[in-house]
């Protein structure tokens, strides 16, 4: 395995993250226990999780994978050779089972954050990101930004403090955002600048050979403020395994079992997707490799999270770690960008 440190901290997290938001529904308590076992025992000592987890959320599976992970850290007793992330959900009218006010005022963080270590079963999270934005912008599909009615009034100086108190109380180590954009990411770390507040150390968005729209603005934010991507969905829910392309069901691959999610099956994904597997091909790699290595291979990533449902999938997606591109094949890369640019946003 390869190791970094979250920016900023002495924290040492490995390059690839275990995602578990199939624990509760595409996998079982038993099989998602199997996972955090082996993952362990291959060097990934980096988890990543979510209160709305499992997905697609439903007030049903409501912290279901928090759940599975909670009962594995209290048989393994290995709290502490993890480093574990969770994320409090923003606003959305779909999730008014999970508390009274599904933003991010104090009411609702100290709420959330609680009830995710009870699930979690520890008394502190290593990471603590914000899901998405409470304000409406430009996320989930959208390419740029659309001014819409918004009744939101800026409260990051407000959530900030929140979590400082948290954070001083030991609940929190550090914090992070997700599916946020560049201005986002500047305000709070203005707000962290000039009030002596908690910085954010992570950015988690997607990022993959399908939407590499975090280069257009967030990289340079990366590189120059020092917080690191996390990146989500490097598979593309699979279809950057190439196994859609022979014309094979796959049904229980999960673009076949949740077919509202559409975000990587567009025309333009799939004949990117061809052009991508020729490179790989050609060059003696799978399109799993050839996906995953040259994400890990970013200057601005601090890891990439992967996800699978079976043990050969996760056991492929961790030995890419020992892959690496060469220059040539990462042009080739560029000229497939070029020519059908982020396909997926």
């Amino acid at each position: 395995m390869k190791y970094t440190t979250l920016p900023g901290t002495d924290i040492k997290v490995s390059k690839i993250c275990l995602g578990t938001m199939t624990y509760g529904q595409q996998n079982t308590e038993a099989e998602g226990h199997v996972q955090m076992d082996y993952a362990l025992d291959r060097g990934v000592n980096f988890f990543d999780t979510a209160e709305m987890y499992s997905i697609p959320a439903s007030e049903k599976t409501y912290g279901s994978t928090e759940k599975v992970i909670g009962t594995w850290l209290k048989k393994s007793g290995k709290r502490d050779q993890v480093v574990l992330a969770s994320k409090i959900a923003g606003p959305n009218p779909n999730f008014a089972y999970m508390r009274d006010k599904v933003d991010f005022s104090p009411e609702s963080i100290t709420y959330a954050l609680n009830n995710s270590l009870k699930r979690l079963q520890t008394d502190y999270l290593d990471l603590y990101q914000l899901h998405w934005p409470e304000r409406k912008t430009n996320t989930f599909g959208q390419r740029g930004f659309t001014l819409q009615d918004d009744e939101w009034e800026d409260n990051i100086h407000e959530v900030l403090t929140t979590l400082d108190g948290f954070v001083k109380e030991g609940k929190i180590r550090n914090i992070g955002v997700s599916n946020e954009n560049a201005w986002g990411i500047m305000r709070f770390l203005e707000e962290h600048k000039y009030h002596n507040l908690p910085k954010i150390r992570t950015i988690q968005n997607p990022y993959s050979l399908l939407n590499r729209l975090f280069e257009s603005d967030s990289s340079e934010i990366s590189f120059r403020e020092n917080v690191g991507l996390l990146a989500y969905s490097p598979m593309g829910f699979g279809v950057l395994s190439g196994k859609f392309l022979n014309g094979e069901h796959h049904p229980k691959a999960r673009v076949n079992l949740f077919p509202q999610y559409t975000r990587y099956s567009s025309a333009q994904s799939t004949e990117a997707t061809k052009l991508y597997h020729e490179i790989a091909v050609k060059n003696g790699l799978t399109l799993t490799e050839l996906a995953l290595a040259f994400i890990e291979q970013q200057p601005f990533l601090t890891s990439t999270i992967i996800g699978a449902t079976t043990m050969e999938q996760l056991k492929e997606n961790i030995d890419t770690i020992n892959v690496t591109l060469t220059d040539d094949i990462l042009k080739e890369i560029n000229k497939v960008q070029e020519l059908i640019p982020n396909p997926a946003p």
